[in-house]
């Protein structure tokens, strides 16, 4: 799946859990505390049975199939794919070792290992996409040292996973995002190649993918052993994983009947994953984690679709709807979209993702198909499966989207409104004003914090997530300064920070939308554990009327005097252009903010977020603060856009 610039790469790279199932997981490790039998219904599998075919097949046509790859051959987009697994094939293969893989254990470093594992899949899968383009046989062998280096790894999971170093002993078998992954693109490699690879190559493969993946997963289901518990997660690890399992399986197992029971234990398991999203659709894990978690679920649904000849429709499921609407509603302007959670700047909706979204729903896509699905990327599964689709796919339902009349998105059940201008060629102005709680998925604690896009950028900013290290999923996770509320724009109250958990949230006490104005007031006293606060009520007034504007507005109570400070944050750069008045820029683009404290003296303070980030500069922070401490006080920041030099 492709992801843009500072987000993930179109090869994935999975991180940890993260928000309200932390705290389990750090307890549980990968399973929980028994088994929990479910059994798939006879019924169900017998009726799936009878839609698959005889014989398994995976994504894609095999290379015996040569119209079909002949085809894809000729296109330029394949055109270097034969370059690059020929020097691929003269390289060694990338090493993995102990020692490397118990860096996570010793310097919590993630890289390090992963990196490997990034490199031996993309070397598996352009050497095999280089074999069906050409079919000389000449890039078998390394193909086949590929799979045998796969094979001999202690196991294929990131250490990152492994906390106890069980999987690495040989005492458990667990499956996380990337074993299911490389089950998925193993048994691509074998129902592509088939009988060209040597007979006790495939035996290996295949004995690979049952022991460290089917024998496991089966023996979950049937409650032989305690569930990972990605099973009946509401995250993208459900959809990545099951997608995975059950790819790999309906490639491999030669049995119509556990093919079908495959099928019929990922139609059981599925819904939880869409029941992460609110009602409404919001994404909580950020767009990043949409093209990441949603993506692998249409994979999944359009391999389901493909194997029972269109009668197993996950998409037909009505709870699929909202959540396949995310990218067009959490556009904030520009193509400049929301940063929440860990989400990496600057992503925008995957290319083939989205176009697949968009097609199976009826909705606006623009540009060529064949340009979007007929390219190569970093998986091997997705750049087969997306560019071997039928020409013409079942719209399930049409979805409404009004692309007229956008002024602002929504998201009542989660409590996140994005406001825009009233034309597009207008103003380039807009707003991200976040509520929620502070137990979401990829968690950051941000209840209350705000962003503004002007021009094309995002010039106050939610920073996105961080570089993960072992720090980032664990109970040291809000140590981080872009993780925890210092590096978002909400206050610092009494001296604290916001607490973690979803006690800790935004209280919506009154919208007020209109073509003019739109207003959204929230409680914020449920994010601070200050017993002495007794009122924090900010209120976003978005003017779209010229003189164009975002006003934020803080009014905190006291029992007793205390410190209070709000906050902005940039990755630009900031400058004073009077006692009350800041300049922030960001390239061409910036942004006046005028500060009302009504009279009470106030410093502001910066300060640049040492962490570790995915973007080329750091976040810079710009705490308003108080000077004395109050009993009562409001201050108020009127943000409004500077016109672009002509």
């Amino acid at each position: 799946m492709c992801f843009s610039k500072h987000s993930r790469t179109s090869h994935p790279r999975p991180p940890s859990p993260s928000g309200r199932w932390l705290a389990g997981l750090l307890v549980l490790g990968m399973t929980g505390d028994a088994p929990s039998a479910m059994e798939i219904p006879e019924a169900r599998m017998r009726e799936i049975q009878a839609w698959v075919a005889p014989q398994p097949r995976g994504v894609g046509p095999p290379i015996r199939e040569r119209a079909a790859w002949e085809r894809l051959a000729r296109r330029v987009e394949f055109a270097a794919v034969i370059a690059e697994a020929e020097a691929l094939a003269q390289q060694p293969i990338p090493e993995t070792t102990d020692e490397l893989y118990l860096d996570y254990s010793r310097t919590g470093n993630r890289d390090a290992y992963q990196k490997v594992l990034f490199a031996r899949a993309e070397r598996l899968g352009k050497l095999t996409l280089a074999e069906c383009l050409e079919a000389r046989e000449r890039f078998l062998q390394p193909i086949a040292e590929t799979i045998a280096a796969l094979c001999a790894q202690r196991t294929w999971l990131f250490p990152a996973h492994d906390g106890d170093l069980k999987n690495f002993r040989g005492e458990i078998v667990d499956i996380d995002l990337w074993v299911a992954h490389t089950a998925w693109d193993l048994a691509t490699v074998d129902a592509l190649l088939g009988e060209r690879l040597p007979p006790e190559m495939r035996r290996l493969l295949r004995d690979n993918v049952q022991r460290r993946v089917f024998g496991p997963y089966r023996d979950m289901v049937e409650g032989r052993r305690p569930e990972n518990f990605w099973l009946r997660s509401t995250h993208n690890w459900n959809a990545v994983c099951l997608a995975g399992v059950t790819g790999a399986a309906l490639a491999l197992e030669e049995s119509p009947e556990r093919r079908a029971w495959f099928i019929a234990a990922a139609e059981r398991y599925i819904p939880h994953f869409l029941r992460g999203f609110t009602p409404d659709g919001y994404c909580s894990e950020g767009l990043g984690y949409w093209n990441y978690g949603f993506g692998y679920y249409l994979m999944l649904a359009e391999t389901l679709r493909q194997a029972t000849g269109g009668r197993v429709e996950l998409l037909a499921d009505p709870a699929a709807r909202a959540p396949a609407l995310f990218p067009l509603r959490a556009e904030i302007l520009n193509g400049v979209y929301l940063t929440v959670a860990d989400c990496f700047p600057n992503t925008k909706p995957g290319e083939k993702v989205w176009r697949y979204c968009a097609e199976r729903f009826g909705l606006p896509v623009q540009g060529r198909r064949d340009a979007t699905f007929l390219k190569p990327d970093r998986s091997l599964v997705s750049t087969v499966l997306f560019a071997f689709l039928p020409e013409r796919l079942p719209v399930v339902r049409r979805l409404e989207w009004d692309a007229g009349s956008r002024l602002r998105t929504w998201f009542a059940d989660a409590g996140v409104l994005i406001c825009r201008p009233k034309s597009p060629s207008g103003t380039a102005f807009a707003t991200a004003l976040k509520g929620g709680h502070n137990a979401e998925h990829h968690n950051h604690n941000d209840v209350g914090s705000f962003s503004v896009v002007a021009g094309r950028t995002m010039v106050l900013c939610d920073p996105g997530t961080e570089v993960y290290t072992r720090r980032t999923f664990s109970a040291e996770r809000y140590q981080s300064k872009v993780l925890n509320s210092y590096g978002h724009a909400v206050p610092v109250v009494a001296g604290q920070l916001q607490r973690p958990g979803a006690d800790a949230r935004a209280v919506v006490l009154r919208t007020n939308f209109t073509d003019r104005t739109d207003t959204l007031v929230l409680d914020l006293r449920s994010a601070y554990a200050v017993p002495r606060l007794q009122k924090l009520e900010r209120t976003f007034v978005f003017q779209r009327a010229r003189p164009m504007s975002l006003t934020v507005r803080d009014e905190v109570a006291f029992a007793e005097p205390a410190a209070f400070e709000a906050a902005l944050i940039t990755w630009g750069r900031w400058e004073r252009e009077s006692e009350t008045v800041l300049r922030v820029s960001d390239g061409e683009d910036a942004v006046l903010v005028r500060i009302h404290t009504g009279g009470r003296a106030f410093a502001v303070r910066s300060e640049t977020l040492e962490e570790q980030m995915p973007t080329p500069a750091r976040p810079v922070r710009l705490g308003i603060a108080l000077v004395e401490p109050v009993r009562e006080a409001v201050v108020t920041l009127q943000i409004t856009p500077v016109a672009r030099l002509r």
